[in-house]
């Protein structure tokens, strides 16, 4: 299975199929009638949302949408770290959804960065129940609704739990196909080094959504930026402004701060450690190209790899595998 996943995964960012494997070759056509279907059952899910047969939830805080129109490795997990640091920082204690994907590593790693933050995590498919489950615990304080209490409108609704206690936002982990919540603002990632694939639909390609589904966002964000030539930077930005061309471009890059030794994340070991060393990059993420590139910057002498696919569960027979 995890042989078809990357041949899978080399169709979706292959430019000419004249260089593709004949097992990939063979796989083009299948992968394109689901392609097809897909395309249909996005429009069809569209036209229910736009006519109103189905609804948008709206919660009494502030939404905030990180997703992104292409599979993984568009940095949307840091960004929704970033994001839940800065609002429990201003006082306002976030409730990041999240669906809890590959058995939840990303929601068990959230919590494990944001410990020492007044943030809260919640996992499930139906985010509008897990948002109402919270809410119902723990009340809201809405910034909107303390604004104007402050301006003598007050609300016994938000007023009455504390604002250690009550949540203050909602951010969306992965968001950008979740319709079912009304959101505020929607923050779409893409990764620089491989932005848009083929250009083609899951599962042939690697969209989620037609580049014309941008139109729905508020912010890009470029992730991986540093390591993009400046002109590939501009193409990208020419892409989405054809798309949308009033919206905010911003451009991040991973900044690594230690190491740890597994099983033991109070170990910190400097990034110097890797200067003129040999290094074997094990990965199970969307972008290990953007993983190494980032090892090959603290100056290791020589780099070999290991790619598994997004969210690989390791197991030691496996692994031990593929290293010998």
């Amino acid at each position: 299975m995890e042989r078809l996943r990357r041949a899978v995964a080399e169709i979706a960012y292959a430019r000419d199929h004249a260089k593709l494997s004949p097992l990939q070759r063979s796989l083009v056509p299948v992968l394109s009638l689901a392609s097809a279907f897909y395309r249909f059952a996005l429009s069809l899910r569209s036209y229910l949302y736009g006519s109103g047969v189905f609804s948008k939830h709206r919660l009494p805080v502030p939404v905030i949408s990180v997703g992104n129109l292409t599979w993984g490795g568009n940095g949307k997990t840091p960004m929704v770290e970033l994001l839940a640091g800065l609002f429990a920082d201003s006082g306002f204690p976030p409730l990041i959804l999240t669906r809890g994907y590959a058995g939840g590593d990303e929601a068990r790693m959230l919590q494990r960065h944001l410990l020492e933050k007044s943030v809260k995590i919640g996992v499930g498919a139906d985010r509008a129940a897990t948002a109402a489950t919270f809410i119902g615990k723990y009340g809201c304080i809405d910034p909107r609704m303390t604004i104007c209490s402050k301006s003598g409108f007050p609300n016994q609704r938000f007023r009455s739990h504390s604002q250690t206690e009550g949540i203050g936002a909602v951010i969306l982990d992965d968001g950008m196909q979740h319709w079912r919540l009304w959101r505020d603002l929607d923050i779409v990632m893409v990764n620089g080094l491989q932005p848009w694939g083929n250009g083609q639909l899951l599962p042939l390609g690697p969209l989620r959504e037609p580049l014309t589904a941008l139109q729905r966002a508020d912010i890009t964000v470029v992730h991986n930026a540093d390591l993009v030539p400046g002109q590939n930077l501009k193409r990208i930005e020419h892409t989405i402004r054809e798309v949308k061309d009033s919206i905010p471009i911003f451009y991040t890059r991973m900044a690594p701060a230690y190491f740890f030794e597994v099983g033991n994340i109070a170990s910190l070991i400097p990034l110097e450690a890797l200067s003129g060393n040999i290094v074997l990059c094990v990965s199970a993420i969307g972008s290990a190209t953007a993983f190494v590139k980032g090892v090959e910057n603290l100056g290791a002498i020589y780099i070999d790899r290991i790619d598994f696919s997004d969210h690989h569960i390791f197991k030691r027979e496996l692994l031990l595998a593929n290293l010998y």
